[in-house]
């Protein structure tokens, strides 16, 4: 594995405040259910098939993150480690994200082979002209919360109004005003939007009512903070938690985005694409099989958050995947169907939205992921998860 990093960005920023979840961190009827059958049990260690042939050349490939080195992409740094990549001939670059960088911008570029981003942003980037294609839907479920201190009386969308409703904006907003539009509230009238930073400073500090978090980030921060009325760790009875895909208003998050014109021309690149899908897929089941050797595997990588935080992390995104109903990384039409709508039809408070019209039906394809299935299915690894259960992780203070 070799890892790019962009460290001159790193420099300058605070551990803790800036560690997000690359947020500010994207029609054909589905395919049939892919022929391997669900596992009884989780296999406790994926092994993958080589490539048919013999690899003599693996082919240099590069990924590009939303953000730094964090559980967020456990699967990819897995798939180096555990030799899935090199096993289907791949010489695979992980590339840190950053700041100043848009992983759908740097692959519409040319600058990487692959890159990682939200359905929104990165149909965005393709209404404004990046030939860009989702060929692997990763996260199934949204994985954005609006957290507040119990006292403030927040315990659905509804109970916005009137309050100090903190987003971080860059286009992670959309979910919030969903919410606040399916309970007929005016989000320039009815509730008071603040700008929040990618911490949860505001919320701890008074200054605002409810902040935007991720489950696997954000949400961990406020329960390793330590209470200064008990002088322990806040637990989650101190706060109301409002998943918005609960609420129906969850958008389509993490996926792997490949070059449009690349895929439908260059038989090499398609074939290279399923290829890193597949062991991709194989990395992100051992992950839900070895929750802690993964959380170890980016811990090695990227130290900078502590290890109770990237197990919650590791956790917590394990729920985004598993269980995967229709097979790992398939894109559903109507939890596709659903983000195109949010992001056509939610104005923010300029009145734009995310999209102006619904993108065509070459923005997403299944028929990488559907050929990636008899690769990384091959050695009988379950790519359902329908077993899969959550572990229970104790976060320490700070998140060592």
């Amino acid at each position: 594995m070799r890892i790019s990093k962009h460290r001159g960005v790193l420099a300058g920023l605070a551990a803790v405040s800036l560690l997000v979840a690359a947020c500010g961190s994207d029609d054909a009827e589905p395919a049939a259910e892919p022929a391997a059958e669900p596992a009884a049990e989780p296999a406790a260690e994926p092994a993958a098939e080589p490539a048919e042939e013999e690899c003599t050349t693996p082919d240099e490939v590069s990924l590009q993150l939303q953000w730094f080195a964090q559980a967020q992409f456990a699967g990819y740094y897995a798939a180096a480690a555990q030799g899935y990549y090199a096993d289907h001939c791949l010489d695979v670059t992980i590339v840190e994200g950053g700041l100043d960088i848009v992983p759908q911008t740097q692959l519409a570029n040319g600058d990487v082979d692959f890159a990682l981003a939200w359905v929104p942003k990165a149909l965005a980037s393709r209404e404004a002209g990046a030939d860009i294609v989702n060929i692997a839907q990763i996260f199934q479920r949204s994985g954005t919360l609006q957290v507040s201190f119990k006292d403030k009386g927040i315990a659905s969308p509804a109970d916005f109004a009137g309050k100090k409703i903190g987003n971080w904006g860059f286009g992670n907003e959309y979910e919030i005003f969903a919410a606040l539009g399916a309970e007929g509230l005016d989000p320039a009238a009815d509730v008071e939007l603040v700008g929040q930073n990618f911490d949860m400073a505001a919320l701890l500090e008074g200054e605002i009512d409810a902040a935007e978090a991720m489950t696997y980030n954000e949400y961990a921060m406020v329960l390793e903070a330590v209470n200064p009325d008990t002088g322990a760790l806040y637990t989650a009875d101190d706060f109301n938690v409002i998943s918005y895909e609960d609420y129906g208003v969850g958008m389509l998050q993490d996926a792997i985005w490949a070059d449009g014109a690349r895929l439908a021309s260059d038989a090499a690149y398609k074939d290279i694409a399923v290829r890193f899908v597949a062991a991709s897929m194989l990395g992100w089941a051992h992950c839900r099989d070895d929750v802690q050797g993964c959380a170890d595997i980016v811990l090695g990588v990227g130290p900078t958050l502590g290890a109770s935080h990237q197990m919650w992390q590791m956790n917590e995104v394990n729920k985004l995947i598993w269980p995967s109903t229709n097979g790992v990384g398939y894109t559903d039409e109507a939890a596709w169907n659903q983000t195109v709508e949010i992001s056509q039809q939610t104005p923010n408070l300029e009145g734009t939205t995310v999209l102006t019209a619904a993108p065509d039906a070459g923005a997403y394809t299944n028929e990488i992921v559907e050929a990636a299935w008899a690769l990384a299915g091959a050695g009988g690894v379950d790519l359902f998860g329908e077993g899969y259960s959550p572990m229970s992780v104790t976060l320490n203070e700070g998140g060592n």
